[in-house]
């Protein structure tokens, strides 16, 4: 063996070593781990917001489903997320504000979980940037699942299931705050619902048709209204197809937060808590009508009952306030609709109604399954 070739050798053998005896990579860091899964984005939706440092994986999104359905990760062992976010509710609560573990109840309604892979800003207020940052929050809020992050860490490590499942996802079997917070993130993406009637007439052109009840319905939502005698209905202003790209909710930086009139006076300020800019109080983030016929009670602080109430509401107009959307153009003056109108817009927004996702295993309790 000559001089060159023997370094060649020396140097494999070096290398050979090295990789035996390489670490997991450190918890804080994002390892190339896992099957890549292609989150399949409908026809008309916008991009959806995946982090660099979260690649969404089969393994990953296994664990986070999990995790979401786990009441290891409350303080007394009774409640998960899915204790307030419902799957036949559109992962909403089914009481006025949500109850936590002690039985007491908070001031706000827990939002609907669907389609978050595109939106921006996360909860009532918009108080976290991130659904990561926001899975680990109601883990920790006193009124809610009260558990320390760490307790929840060593049940987990504790428990045979998880361990295999995190080095599944994250290539090593260490469970972090952080590691929650991604799995959990990672399945919430992949919850979406867009195949409802709507979906089918509009949106993918599938020949199937409205009636002429909802037909009457959609074009009120999609009207302007004018208090010169005009009784166009206004909603797509926050929530239409247009603006928000089929999301029927709260879409760009601009456009998520609103006063609607809910109240004259508001003792929960809503964005305002965030900003702390007196502009923003009263403003809370516009939640998706899509599946509205099941997410009931309505509103942050589920003070509309119901979807009749929903539309009555705003045929009233609002309450005035210093804060107000103007495209709340009927607010103090009302709105004037027939009851044939508010017929129609009660049966159109039904079209909004995706029963496939109400019903998807792929989003139900792996426990029970």
């Amino acid at each position: 063996m000559n001089r060159k070739l023997g370094i060649l050798a020396l140097l494999g053998i070096g290398v050979l070593s090295l990789s035996q005896c390489r670490k997991d990579a450190p918890s804080n860091q994002t390892s190339s781990v896992g099957t890549p899964y292609n989150l399949q984005v409908p026809t008309g939706f916008p991009s959806p917001n995946i982090p660099a440092d979260n690649p969404m994986t089969v393994e990953g999104i296994r664990l986070g489903r999990h995790l979401f359905y786990e009441k290891a990760l409350s303080g007394d062992n009774t409640m998960s997320c899915a204790s307030c976010h419902l799957q036949e509710r559109a992962f909403t609560d089914a009481t006025g504000t949500s109850v936590g573990i002690r039985g007491k109840f908070g001031r706000r309604k827990a939002m609907p979980i669907f389609n978050l892979a595109f939106h921006e800003n996360f909860f009532w207020d918009g108080r976290s940037l991130t659904l990561e940052e926001q899975a680990l929050i109601p883990i920790q809020d006193t009124i809610e699942l009260d558990a320390d992050l760490q307790t929840v860490v060593d049940r987990l490590s504790a428990d045979p299931l998880y361990p295999p499942m995190f080095k599944a996802a994250f290539g090593s079997e260490e469970v972090t705050p952080e590691r929650i917070g991604k799995a959990i993130a990672q399945f919430e993406r992949t919850i979406i619902s867009a195949n409802s009637k709507f979906d089918r007439v509009i949106r993918m052109q599938s020949g199937e048709q409205f009636t002429a009840l909802e037909q009457r319905g959609y074009e009120l939502f999609t009207s302007d209204y004018d208090p010169n005698g005009g009784s166009g209905g206004d909603c797509f202003h926050c929530h239409g197809e247009r603006e928000t790209r089929y999301l029927f909710g709260a879409f760009g930086r601009d456009l998520q937060f609103v006063n609607n009139g809910l109240k004259a006076v508001y003792t929960d300020e809503g964005r305002a808590e965030v900003t702390g800019n007196q502009t923003d109080v009263g403003k809370f983030k516009v939640p998706s009508v899509r599946n509205v016929e099941f997410s009931f009670p309505y509103m942050h602080d589920g003070s509309i009952p119901n979807l009749d109430s929903l539309i009555g509401f705003y045929n009233f107009g609002g309450h005035l306030h210093p804060n107000i959307d103007p495209n709340m153009k009927a607010a103090g003056i009302g709105r004037n609709w027939s009851d044939g109108q508010k017929q129609a817009l009660a049966a159109f927004l039904r079209t909004l109604t995706d029963y496939e996702f109400l019903q998807d295993t792929a989003f139900s309790n792996p426990f029970e399954n």
